[in-house]
């Protein structure tokens, strides 16, 4: 018993991984991209008061200041100074043409329309009265941004019913819809796919859209599949008809709300701004940090502490602990900004160097296997630095922009040499080069594959197939 209760000691080994706080700042700011680290530099100029921008002293040279006779000419003469010639200058800011009272400025505006926007514009124009209109404006906002309602007539009944205590019924809304239904652009207000081409088959007309509604409407499964064959003996049609129809029907708008811009602002939100900018010439290959972001110092008031006026005086020690505080964190914020500039430069270093053939001839076939590990060898970097110095970061070149992922790839295995964009590279020409009306199978494109040296399991190649979206054999099929 006493050998039981008998209380033991031992030795344990084990491994914890602690960051300091400014690895974490530094890989904070690692994952920001160009505008994200923009905003946090101007973030930190407006918090900081020991931090300036260099270029923002405000000091001027004597060469440099306005003298008072720079400004004895008016504002328009300066405005048509711009212009080369007398013949350049628009009719608006003509004297001839307007006296200066009735002189204005042009607004800008953005003449492209949300779906939203369009839809009740048409809505406008249609002689309602004041509860049908307010029925056919929530229907108008049940619509998504491809062109499909989203609810059903009685769920927006209900709706109505509820949310805005009108009462109506199920085949009113419809009605309403239908008017919906036929405005512009064509299929808006669809309810699927095989509702929007017939939406827009129904504003046709002709033997060949005769023939391509009834495809739609009777054979629509039977066309998705393009079992093409099957179609022209249930239809009776001949295979040049077919062929007319199918091409009517390629030219509708599946997403017939897709052609419209949301807005600028969504627009602008789509738009890349590459951190790297690449170029080769010749055998050399030039890499730039594309770095707009200005360079920061410590401002003047707060480079040095000032003597103290008294040893006891509360508030000479507090000034300079606000100043010795201040100047420490303007510092570590200029440190840890060079420090994320030169991970950067280095990481992205080492994939020009890796991926020199790709830089060489921007060639996707000519990216070599790589992966972390292969950056942190030549760095001497985390795995985990290397991997946020990566996300989201875009590098340009004479031909495009890419982004870092794109170079990293494995081999397909361990005997494989090729990279992955290089097997998609010779998968994409195997499928171009094909016989579209007998379309080369995931087995017979593992064959031909193999016959080049890709070694792949089928599986492997209908991978590769589907990350490049190329459809099935059967849905490539063409007549």
């Amino acid at each position: 018993m006493a050998d039981r209760e008998q209380q033991r000691l031992g030795l344990e080994q084990s491994q914890q991984l602690r960051l300091l706080p400014m690895q974490v700042q530094v890989g904070r700011l690692l994952e920001m991209n160009s505008p994200e680290i923009e905003e946090e530099v101007r973030r930190a100029l407006d918090e900081l008061p020991a931090l300036e921008a260099a270029n923002d002293s405000g000091e001027a040279t004597t060469d440099d200041m306005p003298q008072e006779s720079d400004f004895n000419e008016s504002a328009e003469q300066i405005q048509l100074a711009d212009y080369a010639s007398e013949d350049d200058i628009p009719v608006f800011r003509s004297h001839n043409s307007y006296e200066p009272d009735s002189y204005f400025e042009p607004v800008a505006v953005n003449p492209e329309n949300t779906l939203w926007e369009t839809l009740l514009q048409q809505l406008g124009e249609q002689h309602l009265n004041d509860t049908d209109y307010k029925i056919a404006q929530y229907i108008i906002g049940c619509i998504d941004d491809n062109g499909y309602i989203t609810r059903s007539t009685t769920q927006i009944a209900d709706d109505l019913a509820i949310s805005a205590g009108v009462d109506v019924t199920p085949e009113h809304v419809r009605e309403l819809w239908q008017i919906i239904r036929g405005f512009d652009p064509a299929g808006v207000g669809a309810v699927d796919l095989r509702d929007c081409l017939l939406l827009q088959l129904k504003r046709k007309s002709g033997e060949t859209a005769a023939v391509a509604t009834e495809i739609i409407t009777d054979y629509f499964d039977f066309f998705s599949k393009k079992h093409y064959s099957r179609i022209v003996t249930m239809m009776g049609i001949t295979e040049d008809q077919l062929r007319e129809a199918l091409a009517l029907i390629q030219q509708l708008n599946p997403k017939p709300g897709g052609q419209l811009n949301d807005s600028l602002i969504e627009e602008r939100g789509r738009h890349i701004i590459p951190d790297f900018y690449v170029e080769a010439e010749g055998d050399t290959i030039n890499m730039t940090l594309l770095n707009l972001i200005p360079e920061l110092q410590i401002e003047a008031s707060f480079a040095e502490d000032s003597p103290l006026v008294s040893e006891n005086s509360k508030t000479e020690r507090d000034t300079r602990t606000f100043v010795r505080r201040h100047r420490e964190e303007a510092r570590t914020f200029i440190r840890l900004l060079a420090l994320r500039q030169e991970t950067l430069f280095n990481v992205m270093s080492a994939i020009v160097k890796l991926q020199r053939d790709f830089f060489l001839t921007e060639d996707t076939g000519k990216i070599r296997p790589m992966i972390l590990k292969d950056i942190a060898a030549l760095t001497g970097y985390n795995l985990s630095v290397i991997s946020r110095a990566t996300a989201g970061k875009y590098v340009a070149t004479p031909h495009g922009v890419y982004p870092l992922k794109m170079f990293f790839n494995e081999r397909p295995n361990n005997e494989e040499e090729g990279s992955s964009h290089e097997i998609m590279a010779a998968l994409r020409r195997l499928i171009d080069s094909e016989d579209k009306k007998h379309p080369l199978t995931d087995e017979a494109l593992t064959d031909m594959l193999a016959s080049e040296g890709y070694h792949l399991a089928r599986r492997t190649v209908a991978k590769y197939r589907e990350r490049l979206s190329i459809p099935v054999a059967r849905l490539r099929k063409e007549l």
